[in-house]
């Protein structure tokens, strides 16, 4: 975990190269999950059970350090997209301690 955090961490040259990676994690992604993903799926699906829609994508190369979260629930309805993000936070408050960083997309279901 220690070599994946120095990986994303650095000059611009390692953010270019963090943007292959998170490509290629994509990729990875449609074949299989890793046990991050999964975890974090779960607390999502538990603590927004309206969630129509939902993806998480470890984009560290599969070490764990730093997701992408994409979620679309109705229970964001006339919440700001600060507070829809917070929500998320809070969700993952545990989770977060242990990561680089995190990408979060929340939306609203369009009717």
């Amino acid at each position: 975990m220690l070599a994946c955090k120095r990986a994303l961490s650095g000059t611009a040259t390692s953010a270019l190269r963090l943007l292959g990676s998170s490509h290629r994690a994509v990729q990875r992604s449609l074949s299989t999950q890793t046990h991050g993903e999964v975890r974090i799926a779960e607390i999502l699906k538990e603590k927004f059970p309206l969630a129509s829609s939902l993806k998480v994508v470890d984009i560290s190369g599969g070490c764990g350090a730093m997701y992408e979260i994409h979620i679309e629930s109705s229970e964001f309805t006339g919440k700001r997209v600060v507070q829809q993000h917070q929500l998320v936070n809070q969700a993952l408050k545990e989770e977060i301690q242990g990561m680089h960083g995190l990408r979060i997309f929340t939306s609203t279901p369009t009717m």
